[in-house]
């Protein structure tokens, strides 16, 4: 609620603008280009801070998931997996198949893995997601683009306190300040959380301290600076099967097969990540606009597991340049974007036995060095007749290079992918100012990550091919009923060459492999209707929400030995997921949100033989926020979640050995929590 409060104390208004006019009018900058929504030719979807705070401030999750096409998952509390139209299908942990950049800095690594976990929920104050290939503009990525931004764009001087506490002994405490002025602010944010967790051996502690410093060095240029140092810590606690879940959910993995149980192995992750990030935008002269963002990155992880014990440092060093150009012409406005995007990174990462979580014998000593690169142009014409018309593309290189140290001779390995272009053609028609369709043709790719080519199997996979697709969607937004109703529909047909899938050695050990061709067809729809809109009255506002997911992902053409998967459908996809909320927001600082979300059966495997049951979840959050004099604004609200006790598994272990699949979620629990703003 942190980043609410200050927008709230900076306005002095309890009333968040959610209405559906708001939502056709707000501003997103996907493409690199800020344009109101209905005017973007493509799927976006943008997580505001209001919708944030509709939920329990310990994560983002839920909040994800009222996108239609966007599925967050956690296997034990710190270990997130983001997936976008089943991008995240091949990914054991994390983010795969999705760029990711925060402030406008790649935040995905030069291997293709993103961290998620090692944000909090106050580094999200807005969170603008990309649905589909958008490698023209991005680079590699199949599934789509996360922008993150963390602080508002106008931010008061003040220091907002909150704290929050529930179930599983959570706790979760957080400290704002903003300092400066319009022209030179520094915002600086703590935050700590810990738990329990709901299975055994779930215990999670994250701490993140941020800056973000922000000077304008004159009016036509800006100057950011953006820090960031996360030191997260949470026990694995590891898939069950299907009698061990059935039997008791809540249970840790098992010694079994010749491995310890996970407390014996004491399997957890221990992991600090440093980021230091800047940008330089300048309107340099008559049209033309150039920002520039230089990084550099560093994480080191320690994880003893099942298996072994694996201690990485992967650090990273990048940039990215944009140059745009605007033309107000008599047909209409001209807009063009090219640049460059280069990363690079020097990993190590060593193996050993693990003894009840310490380091025996070395097993394994490797060095892997990552390279990535693109340029990119793209070109925008907005006809005054209403046409809009994009045409963009990117190049892209991508290689790395392997050595094992630990054999004698050391043994080294090079792996350059082809060079490739991914091409992007859009194009939307405004019928009426509140009305517009739109169509767009992508091609897209993505090589395979580090970890898929060097998995917790130690065997580095030399055969492992970058999957490729071919992307068509059609869409409409808009808004009805003298806009109170706003609806954003989309559909995509994807057809995917290669794609990467996940599998389980019997010792539960990741590997990888081609999975022949693929058919990803699927309907997405958002509808957002105002309820009330009454400022004088004594419910304000109200609005309900509506996102559904229709998807239909099944192989095409998939062999593996003598098993032949074609037309099974892909796992890890549910076929349909639907959300529902309603929220209302009184006179007095009295406010409720009331959240549903089903999903449907998911299948756990190629050969289609295992099915996660479907399940329904209803949440409920109600909170009280009023100024008190001028200077503080405070907060208290609280709030449940899985009110009807399901039971259910989110974050499925996929293609697992022993049909180890399932990581229970936590049953009904509950939160409460304070916080206040001094301007």
């Amino acid at each position: 609620m942190m980043g609410s409060l200050v927008s709230l104390a900076q306005g002095q208004n309890l009333q968040p603008p959610d209405s559906t006019l708001v939502l056709q009018n707000i501003v997103v900058n996907a493409y690199e280009n800020s344009r109101k929504l209905i005017d973007v030719p493509a799927a976006v979807s943008l997580v505001s801070h209001n919708d944030l705070s509709r939920f329990s401030n310990t994560s983002v999750l839920s909040a994800m998931n009222d996108n239609p096409g966007v599925r967050m998952e956690q296997r034990s509390p710190g270990s997130y997996r983001l997936s976008i139209r089943g991008s995240s299908l091949n990914s054991p942990f994390g983010v795969r198949n999705v760029k990711v950049y925060y402030y406008g800095i790649p935040y995905t690594d030069p291997s293709g893995n993103t961290y998620l976990n090692q944000l909090g929920f106050y580094n999200f104050n807005s969170i603008e997601i990309i649905k589909g290939p958008a490698g023209s503009i991005y680079g590699a990525g199949t599934g789509g683009v996360v922008l993150l931004n963390n602080a508002p764009e106008q931010s008061a001087p003040g220091v907002t306190l909150s704290y929050e506490t529930g179930s599983y002994d959570l706790n979760n405490l957080n400290a704002h300040v903003v300092l400066g002025n319009d022209s030179s602010r520094n915002i600086l944010n703590y935050q700590h959380q810990t738990s329990h967790g709901y299975r055994d051996h779930t215990a999670m502690r994250r701490d993140v301290f941020t800056w973000d410093g922000y000077m304008k060095s004159t009016s036509h240029s800006i100057l950011q600076a953006h820090f960031l140092y996360a030191d997260l810590y949470y026990q694995t606690p590891g898939a069950l099967n299907l009698s061990e879940y059935t039997v008791n959910p809540k249970a840790a993995r098992p010694a079994a097969a010749g491995f310890p149980s996970a407390g014996e192995s004491q399997a957890a992750f221990y992991q600090k990540t440093f980021l230091a990030g800047f940008s330089y935008e300048n309107d340099f002269a008559r049209n033309w606009k150039h920002t520039t963002y230089i990084y550099g990155a560093y994480t080191k992880t320690t994880n003893p597991s099942f298996r072994n014990y694996g201690r990485t440092t992967e650090p990273h060093v990048g940039g990215r340049t944009v140059f745009q150009y605007n033309k107000q012409m008599a047909a209409g406005l001209f807009t063009f974007n090219g640049g460059a995007e280069f990363q690079q990174s020097y990993n190590t990462q060593r193996i050993y036995d693990n003894n009840h979580g310490q380091t025996d014998s070395l097993q394994t000593d490797d060095e892997i060095f990552n390279y990535q690169g693109f340029v990119f142009a793209q070109g925008d014409l907005e006809l005054h007749s209403g046409w809009t018309f994009t045409a963009g593309a990117s190049l892209n290189r991508y290689g790395l290079h392997f050595s094992r140290l630990s054999d004698v001779p050391a043994v080294t390995d090079n792996r350059k992918f082809s060079t490739q272009l991914t091409p992007r053609f859009a194009v939307l028609k405004k019928l009426t100012d509140h009305f517009a369709l739109y169509g767009s043709i992508a091609n897209a790719f993505s090589p395979p990550t580090t970890s898929e080519i060097l998995p917790s199997t130690n065997v580095f996979n030399t055969t492992l091919q970058a999957e490729k697709g071919f992307d068509y969607e059609f869409g409409s937004r808009g808004s009805l009923i003298h806009s109170k109703l706003f609806y954003d529909i989309n559909a995509f047909f994807y057809r995917i060459r290669d794609a990467i899938v996940q599998r389980q050695d019997p010792g539960g050990a990741d590997y990888f492999v081609n999975a022949g061709s693929g058919k990803e067809n699927g309907l997405e729809t958002f509808l957002s209707y105002e309820l009330i809109n009454h400022p004088t009255g004594w419910i304000t506002h109200s609005v309900i929400r509506l996102s559904d997911t229709w998807n239909g992902f099944h192989y095409k053409d998939f062999k593996q030995l003598s098993a032949d998967y074609s037309g099974n459908r892909i796992p890890g996809v549910a076929a349909q997921t639907l959300s529902v909320a309603a929220d209302f927001f009184s006179r007095i600082g009295l406010y409720g949100n009331i959240n549903f979300f089903h999903s449907s059966r998911i299948s756990l495997n190629d050969a289609g033989t295992a099915y996660s049951s479907p399940y329904d979840l209803l949440g409920i959050k109600i909170g009280y926020k009023t100024l008190h004099t001028r200077k503080v604004l405070w907060e208290i609200f609280g709030g449940a979640d899985n009110l009807l006790n399901e039971k259910y598994s989110l974050g499925d272990d996929i293609n697992a050995a022993g049909g180890r699949y399932y990581n229970a979620a936590a049953p009904r629990n509950f939160y409460a929590g304070i916080g206040f703003t001094l301007r």
